[in-house]
């Protein structure tokens, strides 16, 4: 049913049609289906760089097939500008202020679809909530990764700037050559090169079904995006139309496993899952961390992508795209090829002339990197509601030590800049969740700080706070329940010792303190009120649920059928 004309279709309603005319359409474009392409495009990173250019693409394929397309940019924070400062905890934040965008703009102007376009971490997840919450016909697009550099003839990528700053601190690298890898480690407009937070969740919009398969790992400055961007154009129409099925309609309980299948076999962000069951949420499917750890845990590893291994969405794309690895984990029954896709066809159909891996960047499920996924959940008396770590690269899964706790990101910064950690320590980062933040701040600049002092093996880090996607090294985040509303990391002292234990089919992380001790520092556990905040970070505080749910921050399943008259 169409939307739009709820602006215009009355002789009362004759001051909207005057504001119609006054963007420049004629009648016969205000009759049109209006299609709102709302984008994340800006001047502030370079994952966003050059998406204006494809929003003309993709305007192009819309009133090619028959629509009207109006650009709406909607803000954009950029984790790589945020990392190790307070501006971090407005990551997270945006997530949600995009999928608030999305549901103002399209309940407000009645547009009859949406075309969703973004590049940073936050803009993926943020834009397909927004598209589940209003649950209009709509289409998702990635807009693509950057190119590596190269310096001294090796492909670099901003991963060997961040930790490039490590290595310096170690001796193990000068400041000349720090400024060879930060001249040269972003060479083109796009997201992060690895399988970091925006290629994972770029993947995870083809394995959901609301992306077009093949595009996401096509590099955001390749001709070759031209096409798919026209054809969403023309296929954000058909769902208009009815010919294809809403967002809701392809967002079931089996294409929220194919995502979390997907994640698992690439080694992606653990930031996925904190995505994923916020986007189940906005579908109205209870979808927690817990159910995204049994699809990890069943799922092989099967991609060999940087930071957990050696390649880049570049050559990802190269080899046939994310439908490569879905294909694989059809193959081998890890994925469900029943769900829907936004084309209509279900995800077997679109997959079905796929080849097969080519057994280097992807391999055969038969022959896995590892037999359970990249990512782990574990669960214990220190983070009874589960936690997440990358285990996809890592040498020991197995790490028994002595507590170093540290009450924020920016002590911890502080400490493991001076080296003043000891090799075996458990470092303890609180105070971080999403309301004790509040936002929830990625831990990258410490996690790149130790790999590059070749401490990364070597210390634990555990944190109520988030990890980039890019982060390597044993950390275990988004710890719940988290320290500021009395989770059990809020006990943790100095010494006390944890153990943690990543091996398939244990996946523990123990505290080892008796019981009554812990009750006894609970009687005297004083936890900040978020108020002291003010503005943003105080509203966020006050509304914001758990990791293990998505940190989300509202009911959920909006019920938009009142917006049609």
């Amino acid at each position: 049913m169409r939307r739009f004309p709820t602006i215009y279709n009355t002789l009362m309603r004759s001051n909207s049609r005057a504001f119609l005319r006054g963007l420049g359409l004629s009648e016969e474009e205000i009759e049109r289906p209006h299609v709102a392409v709302i984008h994340t495009g800006g001047e502030m990173s370079p994952c966003n760089i050059t998406l204006p250019a494809q929003v003309t693409q993709i305007k192009t394929g819309v009133y090619g097939a028959g629509g009207f397309a109006h650009e709406t940019p909607v803000v954009s924070v950029s984790d790589g500008l945020t990392m190790a400062h307070p501006g971090m905890r407005f990551s997270l934040i945006s997530r949600e202020l995009i999928a608030d965008s999305v549901e103002a703009t399209m309940r407000a102007h009645c547009f009859d679809g949406m075309i969703g376009l973004g590049a940073c971490d936050k803009n993926l997840p943020g834009l397909m909530m927004g598209m589940l919450r209003v649950n209009a016909p709509g289409v998702f697009l990635f807009g693509g990764a950057t190119l590596p550099g190269r310096v001294n003839r090796e492909e670099v990528t901003v991963l060997d700037a961040f930790e490039g700053i490590g290595k310096m601190i170690a001796g193990e690298q000068t400041r000349e050559e720090l400024a060879e890898f930060v001249e040269h480690s972003i060479p083109t407009g796009g997201a992060c090169a690895g399988q970091f937070t925006a290629n994972t969740m770029g993947m995870v919009s083809e394995a959901i079904g609301l992306s077009p398969l093949g595009l996401s790992m096509v590099p955001s400055v390749y001709s070759a995006r031209n096409p798919y961007l026209r054809d969403a154009g023309r296929l954000v129409m058909q769902v208009i139309e009815g010919k294809a099925p809403l967002p809701r309609e392809i967002v079931t309980r089996a294409a929220l496993e194919n995502a979390c299948a997907l994640v698992a076999a690439t080694g992606g962000s653990t930031n996925a899952a904190l995505h994923i069951p916020a986007m189940a949420h906005e579908a109205g499917i209870d979808f927690d961390i817990d159910a995204v750890a049994e699809v990890f845990a069943r799922t092989p590893l099967i991609g060999n992508l940087s930071p957990g291994g050696k390649y880049l969405a570049r050559d990802v794309y190269e080899i046939g795209g994310a439908p490569v690895i879905l294909a694989e984990l059809l193959r081998g029954g890890f994925i469900d090829g029943s769900a829907l896709t936004v084309s209509g066809q279900t995800l077997a159909e679109g997959l079905a002339a796929v080849g097969v891996a080519d057994g280097e960047i992807v391999r055969p499920v038969s022959d896995p990197i590892a037999k359970s996924g990249g990512v782990t959940v574990l669960k214990g008396n220190l983070c009874p509601d589960g936690a997440l770590v990358k285990v996809a690269g890592l040498k020991e899964l197995v790490f028994r030590g002595p507590a170093r706790v540290f009450e924020g990101e920016s002590a911890c910064q502080k400490a493991v800049e001076e080296r003043d950690y000891k090799t075996g320590d458990v470092i303890i980062v609180r105070g971080e969740g999403p309301k004790g933040s509040p936002g929830m701040k990625e831990m990258l600049g410490i996690t790149a700080l130790l790999y590059g002092q070749g401490m990364g093996g070597q210390v634990a880090l555990v944190t109520d706070g988030r990890f980039s996607g890019a982060s390597r090294g044993f950390c275990i985040g988004y710890a719940s329940p988290e320290a500021a509303v009395g989770g059990p990391i809020a006990l943790v002292r100095d010494g006390d010792m944890i153990e943690i234990d990543a091996r398939a089919g244990v996946s523990s992380i123990t505290l080892d303190v008796p019981e009554d001790e812990l009750a006894s520092r609970r009687t005297s556990l004083k936890i900040a009120d978020p108020a002291r905040h003010g503005g943003l970070l105080e509203k966020y505080a006050a509304v914001v649920r758990g990791a293990n749910k998505g940190a989300v921050t509202h009911s959920g399943a909006v019920d938009t059928s009142g917006d049609l008259i």
